[in-house]
């Protein structure tokens, strides 16, 4: 009896693992808790998305998803606690949105020192947001160090539109051309 009782739990715990794990180890958005959802990259170079739901109940649920969303030259990343506190982001983000330019104190960070030079991921994430919005991230980081105000004057003017982009929609691929230039330092 104690070997057939053996072999099962071996054989749940070696399921268990291949389906946190996904086939061949691969990163999968859907197996990712919320913590880890957000800036996290999958093995098919996908970003990762929290999306919210409401159920019966209308109480809120919350589950990670592969976006459409292509990241160049990265896969099979979650994002460290280090870049989420020095890039000022926020892991329960739901969507991708590129709102958080709007606020100075998000640009401030993004344009960080501590979060341009270490947190390729998140930088390369709202580079081409604000691409997508016509703005310039190191142009913005710039205006940001030099003028805060007209750093957010420029932006709105460039159009920014409220609101998290569809999944759906966001089917660009993003990822910085490899002569992207760094971004300037406060």
């Amino acid at each position: 009896m104690a070997f057939s009782s053996r072999s099962l739990s071996l054989l749940l715990l070696l399921a268990y693992f291949l389906f946190i794990q996904g086939s061949a180890g691969e990163l999968l958005c859907e197996d990712l808790p919320k913590n880890a959802c957000a800036f996290a990259i999958a093995s098919s170079g996908k970003r990762c998305v929290l999306e919210n739901y409401v159920m019966k109940g209308r109480k809120t649920e919350y589950q990670c998803r592969t976006s459409g969303v292509m990241v160049d030259k990265m896969s099979e990343h979650i994002e460290s606690d280090e870049c989420v506190k020095a890039c000022g982001v926020d892991r329960n983000m739901v969507g991708i949105s590129s709102d958080a330019l709007l606020d100075q104190r998000f640009t401030a960070k993004l344009c960080s020192r501590a979060c341009s030079q270490n947190c390729p991921n998140i930088v390369d994430l709202y580079f081409n947001l604000a691409a997508g919005e016509g703005v310039f991230l190191p142009d913005l980081c710039e205006n940001q160090r030099s003028n805060p105000r007209r750093a957010m004057a420029e932006l709105l003017s460039s159009g920014v539109a409220p609101g998290p982009v569809s999944v759906e929609k966001a089917s660009v691929t993003t990822g910085a051309p490899a002569s992207t230039p760094a971004l300037i330092q406060i």
